[in-house]
């Protein structure tokens, strides 16, 4: 991280896309579900809530609809979206450092949202983010 940068411009950005996952087929087209899922595990890893969105699309066919859904974090946001038909769910989970190193809480919430899901295989990115004091 850049001591020049506040500590409010730095973070982490955690994305995750989980394949063939093993929680109950149900889950991933169930809105509330997720929802309350995503909050307590948020609330768990001791961040904070300011506001959510979540949608379920229509089903397609005898295929369930899938769920994208948004929290707002005070420390910035988690988002999922969830493909039933396939057993596919991304997440994306980005804390900002405004008054403390949120990287331990990001990394708490995103194990908490992998064990919901219980994925056979995941593919995940860090990023570190660091707005430049500088411009180039």
């Amino acid at each position: 991280m850049n001591p020049s940068v506040p500590a409010a411009m730095q973070g982490l950005h955690l994305v995750a896309d989980l394949q063939a996952c093993a929680c109950a087929p149900a889950l991933l087209s169930d809105a509330p579900a997720l929802a309350l899922l995503a909050r307590e595990a948020v609330l768990a890893a001791g961040l904070t809530v300011v506001g959510e969105a979540f949608h379920r699309f229509p089903d397609a066919g005898e295929q369930a609809g899938g769920v994208t859904g948004t929290l707002l974090l005070a420390e910035s946001h988690v988002a999922l979206h969830t493909w039933p038909e396939f057993g596919v769910v991304t997440l994306d989970v980005y804390v900002c450092n405004y008054s403390a190193d949120n990287t331990t809480r990001a990394e708490q919430l995103m194990d908490a949202l992998l064990a919901v899901f219980q994925p056979a295989a995941v593919n995940c990115q860090r990023l570190l983010r660091c707005v430049s004091s500088t411009a180039e």
